[in-house]
């Protein structure tokens, strides 16, 4: 591990990493080689001087060459927010992501299995009933037979879990928060991700750039969740036939009403778990209208429409034909089998 070493020690003086090191930096602790204290040494000397758009890069790609592919036949898209330490973000994009399965676009999602704080997206889905305990073939099963499925990093390669329990320890966001939802191991060419921190807005969509994304939006709700928002202005890259955009949508654009940051608060995983069910069973209310926002934003990135209010008419059709519930039961029966 002396290059590893030599690699934190470089980070130490606040220079900054190149794709390759950074890449061979991130294989040296995937590999389980590396002591806590070195994972946390190079997380944190990281997040102090602040990661490059190359040191992401070659970060998430280290991750993916060491995941287990998810090999599907499809075109899936990944729905994911990197603001782990909010529920309610996790709780919306996971509710978006049944809607996007019952319009027909499938979805091969990826999340950390725990969070900063908070239940996490597997946390939900245990409690709906889902099996989240997976290995690839049976995720790609579940992607094929029930048009949606869900990754999660410990479960596919056991080093994750060590470093995330580093992560999880050091309590504030890190590179890993930035690269969990690059770290698809379906390899989605389609994303859209929420991000913790408006700064990270368009240099993410770089990255997935660079990762060989063909459409993607990064976004950041102007009330500092990683989603699109309800509440007012969401801060928008998109990336689109290799070139990348921003500007800002509103919740007006969509055809739906803002409302206040305190209307969209979550609970437990089991309320949390209830509260997406009713979604599904037709029940009106704020997450219902967080959720159509965002299926919205993921088909205008599934190339299914071009506008808000066309995403939202197509994710209230998959909401109100039943065609979205279906997903969930299917995707239970699938996991589970």
């Amino acid at each position: 591990m002396e290059a590893l070493k030599s690699i934190i020690g470089k980070v130490a003086t606040g220079a900054t990493l190149t794709r390759e090191e950074t890449a061979s930096a991130f294989d040296g602790l995937m590999s389980g080689h590396a002591t806590p204290s070195q994972i946390g040494g190079l997380l944190m000397g990281l997040r102090v001087r602040g990661e490059t758009i190359e040191e992401v890069t070659g970060a998430a790609s280290a991750v993916r060459e060491r995941m287990p592919r998810v090999e599907v036949a499809c075109d899936p898209i990944n729905i994911a927010s990197t603001s782990d330490t909010v529920a309610y973000s996790a709780n919306v994009m996971t509710c978006a992501s049944f809607i996007v399965a019952g319009a027909d676009v499938p979805v091969a999602r990826h999340a950390n299995s725990d969070t900063s704080s908070g239940p996490s997206t597997a946390d939900l889905l245990a409690h709906l009933g889902v099996n989240v305990d997976l290995k690839p073939e049976a995720v790609a099963r579940c992607v094929h037979e029930a048009g949606i499925g869900f990754s999660f990093a410990s479960a596919h390669y056991p080093a994750m879990q060590r470093v995330g329990q580093i992560r999880t320890a050091l309590g504030t966001h890190t590179i890993l928060n930035l690269i969990g939802p690059l770290s698809n191991p379906t390899r989605v060419k389609r994303q859209i991700v929420g991000i913790f921190a408006r700064e990270w807005v368009q240099p993410l969509a770089y990255v997935l750039k660079n990762l060989g994304a063909e459409s993607a939006w990064v976004v950041h709700g102007s009330n500092g969740l990683g989603e699109v928002t309800l509440t007012g202005p969401t801060f928008v890259a998109a990336l689109e036939a290799g070139t990348v955009r921003t500007f800002e949508v509103t919740p007006e654009q969509a055809g739906l009403a803002r409302c206040d940051k305190e209307t969209l608060e979550s609970g437990e995983a089991k309320a949390n778990a209830v509260a997406l069910q009713n979604v599904l069973d037709g029940v009106p209310g704020r997450f219902r209208d967080a959720a159509l926002l965002n299926a919205a934003a993921a088909l205008i990135v599934a190339g299914r429409v071009e506008t808000l209010q066309e995403g939202v008419a197509l994710a209230q059709h998959a909401l109100d034909g039943g065609s979205a519930a279906v997903r969930l039961k299917r995707l239970i029966a699938v996991s589970n089998t």
